[in-house]
């Protein structure tokens, strides 16, 4: 009985480990600009997240040169969905 318990534990297993592959093989792919390379973004790819998302209300703020959309999310995370890419080597 206990070989039978053990085998159904293990079919449950790989049902669960499949439709969580499955469910993360369909899923989108990132469509969330990345932090730009250019000029205005450069000094912001060697700080750490939480340093350089300080300074993008300078320009992202309503009365900014690039103010955000109304419905764009939280404001205040910025580098949480915009990744800053590899530059240069590394």
């Amino acid at each position: 009985m206990e070989k039978k318990n053990s085998l159904v534990y293990n079919i449950i297993f790989l049902i669960v480990c499949a439709g969580i592959l499955l469910f993360l093989w369909n899923a989108p792919e990132e469509s969330t600009v990345k932090l730009p390379v250019d000029d205005a973004h450069n000094r912001f790819h060697t700080m750490k997240k939480k340093e350089a998302e300080q300074f993008c209300r300078e320009c992202h703020s309503p009365d900014g040169e690039a103010p955000l959309p109304e419905n764009h999310p939280p404001k205040y995370r910025c580098l949480f969905c915009h990744k800053k890419q590899k530059t240069g080597g590394s």
